[in-house]
């Protein structure tokens, strides 16, 4: 099935869409160790921090509805060189030791100015997908193969940031960062598959659809991920300081993100006569049932376990709600709403980061553990009280040409 994939969308492709993305997954860890490091503050670097996440939670949705409207390539190259100079000029503040307020500033237009690569990638197979009369099937095998390659690239990229401050200097990854937004950036933004998608219809472009109902709760449940993810980092962070052994944080962390992306890549197994709904209610029963145990772990081993093995239902959940979203929301709108999810996911990951740090620190990691289960739960109740139609026809968007 991945064959058909990659015969879709060319074997360049990915490889670009993985390095243009990478510097998302390093910057929000990569900006919190330099700037407490320069600033020998964790106060100011969670400021710093927290603007960047901000940003892009804001901006995101933003510059996908841009993409709708006038077409991928000039979108994502202006975010990707003006997202390189923000990263760049962040580290040049945290290293000259800058005022708070200027490293806040500066946190935001680096999240703010994110060229939003995952997303648009995404969009982009899935398009090229329709555009091919592709069936449902291999839709559902673009949206695994694209929420693996995310996977990967959430795991890959805070491991970088952690070698990079382990041997150098937290500013050498961002520097790294910024380089590879300014240059793999601008080549998934010159792909010639970004002229063969498009931008919609002028007249599309203008008409903002209504959306249907159930693309809201997507997004709050996409929140409601993100939250999981964030309480889950703070109590595994948590956790290991415990048993003295604060190192091991980033490896639990990492063992699920490889076990959540090969769930992903195996997501296009699934028989096509299970719907998507149907497999969107089983995950949500799947992350209930595996984020129990987070409750009760007191040792490494019990956490690698237990961490692990709830990675089974991280990217299957993730991919089925992007694939209901592909299937529901006018064409003319699928990259502001895919842009949607994902800020999403770094929106209510920040938060719960910052409530879950808290409540661990006063009143033990379960605490921190005791959120993921509730957003669990709060995603089954979603899962299986929301109803989800495709839109008629499912049919590829109008197109017009970009020049190149």
């Amino acid at each position: 099935m991945y064959r058909d994939v990659i015969a879709l969308i060319g074997p360049l492709l990915p490889v670009v869409s993985f390095l243009g993305r990478l510097p998302t997954a390093m910057c929000q860890l990569g900006s919190l160790l330099l700037v407490a490091e320069t600033s020998g503050s964790l106060t100011t670097a969670g400021l710093a921090g927290g603007a960047l996440a901000a940003g892009q939670t804001v901006a995101g949705p933003l510059l996908g509805r841009a993409a709708d409207r006038h077409g991928q390539r000039g979108v994502v190259l202006v975010a990707s060189l003006a997202n390189a100079a923000a990263v760049a000029a962040l580290v040049a503040a945290a290293l000259a030791q800058a005022a708070t307020g200027w490293l806040v500033v500066l946190g935001a237009l680096a999240g703010a100015t994110v060229p939003q690569v995952g997303p648009l990638a995404r969009t982009r197979s899935v398009a090229l997908a329709r555009r091919a009369g592709a069936d449902d099937r291999t839709v559902g095998a673009v949206l695994s193969f694209e929420g693996t390659v995310d996977e990967v690239s959430f795991v890959l990229g805070p491991a970088l940031v952690g070698l990079a401050a382990a041997l150098a200097h937290p500013a050498a990854a961002l520097l790294v960062a910024s380089g590879l937004l300014a240059v793999c950036g601008t080549a998934f933004a010159l792909h010639p598959t970004a002229t063969k998608v498009g931008a919609v219809t002028a007249r599309a472009g203008r008409d903002r659809t209504k959306l249907p109902g159930a693309t809201h709760a997507l997004r709050v449940t996409m929140v409601l991920q993100g939250a999981m993810f964030g309480a889950s980092q703070a109590g595994i962070t948590a956790l290991t300081e415990r048993l003295g052994q604060p190192a091991q944080a980033g490896l639990v962390y990492a063992a699920m993100g490889v076990m959540s992306a090969a769930a992903g890549l195996a997501m296009a197994a699934v028989p096509s006569r299970i719907g998507l709904t149907v497999r969107w209610r089983a995950a949500t029963v799947a992350l209930v049932a595996l984020s129990v145990p987070l409750l009760f772990v007191d040792a490494l081993w019990s956490l690698y376990a237990a961490v692990v093995v709830l990675g089974v239902a991280y990217a299957p959940h993730l991919i089925t709600v992007f694939g209901l979203t592909e299937r529901i929301v006018p064409p003319g709108r699928l990259a502001e709403c895919m842009a949607f999810l994902t800020s999403g996911i770094v929106g209510g990951q920040a938060l719960a980061l910052a409530l879950s740090g808290r409540l661990a620190d006063t009143y033990g990691p379960a605490a921190a553990f005791a959120v993921a289960a509730a957003g669990a739960v709060a995603c089954a109740v979603l899962s299986w009280t929301v109803r989800t139609r495709p839109r008629t026809p499912a049919a590829p968007a109008p197109v017009v040409t970009e020049t190149a």
